[in-house]
């Protein structure tokens, strides 16, 4: 069968709690559990840490956790193999290292809570409640031996969650952000700076370019010769059927040509249209008392517009037909561009305002004919290759070479020295132009057997590897416009350096910048450059890094410019956006500070009751998940 384009390859947790491994254990296993014969083995855990051990339940559903993440990450559904080639089998063992480390921490530390709040976690979730509305011990029996837990491992499992929560919050409580650093974030993020700004383009410029003449390109030529090198290529034979060559020899149906045409009539034959709005009143008198004001000049129609609570894309229509108006469009048609005129609706009494009228446009039959033809043409060479397709298959799983492809199916040989990206890329191949041939060519090796790849269009195209071609110059003749188009850039770039230069000199000497060139003033902006969509950033980093009054050359890539610095507006010292700011400052401090000393602490129990982990056991369990 032949590969079309789809085929072609696509390329805050401190623990979970029992109560989340048990309801995402239900969801994603169904009615099955994890016991020791689900891997094929007798085992139990994948490791340790201290006296705690990592049951095999609890890693394979957060190996399943974490594809479910990343499932939702990339919008698709993941295989748990697949994702596991992601590495998201070790974010899930280390989740559960740490879960482990807490453990004997607290068992270590003699650290637990009792009975009575065991018993509240059990009966306050709701995958327990009966049909009483409370807890049923029954419904809990159930659900417990549906996802393969025994009531006391359970239990047991609440027990370390709550004495885990109680050490990790021991651990992370109590941090306070400094506040002499909270203040000078603060200051830092609030600042904001006003500036000017000039870009340079080639009109900057007092002296007009010149094109450089044939010694200068071919200078460049030689002096950059890698940029125009074609990189190492494989040298493809190909055969290949397009639709646009069979439809060259086919006849056309009239008959086919005119129902074409008329079944898309809309698209030869369009109506005219007008660009209106329409403002709809409770009754006539309102209507007429707004008439009334626009008509005397005491408020515009936009003013209308607000009085009704309404805003101006709410009474937009758009561009419309006479058809569609109903009652109303005979009279808007009537009525010239920028005319306002009162008209009935189904709505009700409405005012509708003429903003532009597009006449109608016709496109005849024999007007049309010849794109038509070739579009019958085209559909019907399409056909005929979908036809052949099977036919190419059998003869390429037969070993069939090109030229016997060639010879019976019609289909075209030729050559082409392949390269992917860089100079010389695009040769002018046609086929270059289609998705599916640069993905077979991009994986096509010396000793793969040609196979028949389907392209957008229809058309099917059949390659061979020939060779592999070093990297080779482009010739000067074949790649004089990339040398033209290199060479007038980096003259433009030079003459605009050296005219930034004379502004720059010309400002920092006392000129006036407004006369220097168009400038672009930003009143104020902060760090982030919330209200400068067009700056670039070089220019944004720049301006917070100078002083007020300076003038800097900003160089960046393309982009060339001239800056001044008008003013520093420091940071506001009291106020409720400057408290609200500084708050969220010490918030996002506390919590690095804490999540730090969490990692420190985890890392150093750890290594003190000592981690093993039985890498078979885990390979075992990763190649059993689905």
């Amino acid at each position: 069968m032949a590969k079309s384009p789809d085929d072609q390859p696509k390329k805050k947790n401190k623990g979970t709690s029992a109560l989340t491994w048990l309801m995402t254990g239900m969801l994603i296993l169904g009615l099955g559990g994890f016991g020791v014969s689900n891997f094929g083995g007798t085992i139990n855990s994948i490791g340790s840490v201290g006296k705690i051990d990592i049951p095999v339940r609890d890693y394979a559903q957060a190996v399943r956790d974490e594809a479910a993440k990343l499932s939702q990450q990339y919008g698709t559904q993941i295989p748990v193999q697949q994702a596991i080639t992601f590495g998201i089998d070790r974010q899930a063992l280390a989740g559960l290292v740490t879960r482990a480390a807490l453990d004997n921490a607290a068992l270590s530390a003699g650290l637990s809570v009792g009975d009575a709040t065991v018993a509240q976690e059990v009966m306050k979730e709701r995958a327990f409640i009966g049909s009483s509305g409370s807890f049923d011990r029954s419904v809990y029996r159930e659900a417990l031996s549906r996802a393969g837990w025994r009531e006391a491992d359970f239990e047991e499992s609440l027990r370390r969650d709550a004495a885990r929560a109680l050490l990790s919050g021991a651990v992370t409580g109590g941090f306070a952000a400094p506040e002499a650093t909270t203040d000078a974030i603060y200051k830092w993020v609030a600042e904001r700076r006003g500036f000017s700004l000039i870009r340079l383009t080639e009109t900057s410029l007092t002296t007009p370019l010149t094109d450089p003449d044939e010694a200068a390109l071919k200078a460049w030529y030689d002096a950059n010769i890698a940029d125009f090198t074609r990189g190492e290529s494989k040298r493809l034979r190909y055969a290949v059927l397009l639709p646009e060559t069979i439809a060259t020899g086919l006849s056309v149906d009239e008959a086919a040509i005119r129902k074409m045409y008329d079944a898309r009539i809309s698209e030869f034959v369009i109506p005219p249209r007008r660009l209106v709005e329409r403002l709809v009143y409770p009754d006539e008198a309102a209507r007429e008392a707004a008439l009334a004001r626009l008509t005397s000049g005491e408020a515009t129609f936009e003013d209308l517009v607000t009085a009704r609570g309404l805003s101006m894309d709410a009474v937009d229509m758009g561009d419309v037909s006479e058809t569609e108006l109903g009652a109303a469009g005979a009279e808007v048609f009537a009525a010239a561009e920028g005319a306002v005129i009162p008209a009935e609706t189904s709505l009700g009494p409405a005012l509708f305002r003429i903003n532009g009228v597009l006449p109608g446009e016709e496109t005849t039959f024999e007007e049309a004919h010849d794109d038509l033809a070739q579009e019958v043409k085209l559909e019907a060479a399409r056909l005929e290759i979908n036809h052949k397709i099977d036919e190419i298959d059998d003869l390429l799983a037969g070993g069939a070479s090109l030229d016997e492809l060639s010879t019976q199916t019609g289909m075209e040989l030729g050559q082409i020295d392949y390269v992917a990206t860089g100079p010389g890329a695009q040769t002018g191949n046609k086929l270059e132009g289609y998705q599916a041939f640069r993905t077979a060519a991009g994986a096509l090796k010396q000793g793969d057997f040609p196979e028949a790849v389907t392209l957008d269009d229809g058309g099917v195209v059949a390659m061979e590897f020939v060779e592999t071609v070093p990297p080779t110059p482009i010739p000067f003749e074949e790649a004089r416009s990339e040398v033209l188009a290199a060479l007038q850039q980096s003259n433009l770039r030079a003459a605009l350096d050296a005219r930034g230069l004379e502004l720059k000199t010309a400002a920092e000497s006392g000129a006036d910048f407004a006369t220097l060139g168009t400038v672009e003033t930003v009143a104020e902006t902060s760090r982030d450059g919330a209200t400068t969509e067009n700056i670039p950033a070089p220019v944004l980093e720049a301006a917070f890094a100078m002083r007020a009054g300076d003038i800097r050359l900003i160089e960046d890539g393309s982009f060339i410019g001239l800056l001044r610095l008008d003013h520093v507006t420091a940071a506001a010292e009291t106020g409720d956006e400057a408290e609200a700011l500084k708050a969220a400052i010490s918030s996002q401090l506390e919590q690095a500070v804490a999540q730090d000393a969490f990692t420190a602490f985890t890392t150093s129990v750890a290594d003190k009751a000592g981690m093993t982990l039985n890498q078979n056991a885990i390979n075992q369990v990763n190649s059993g998940l689905q």
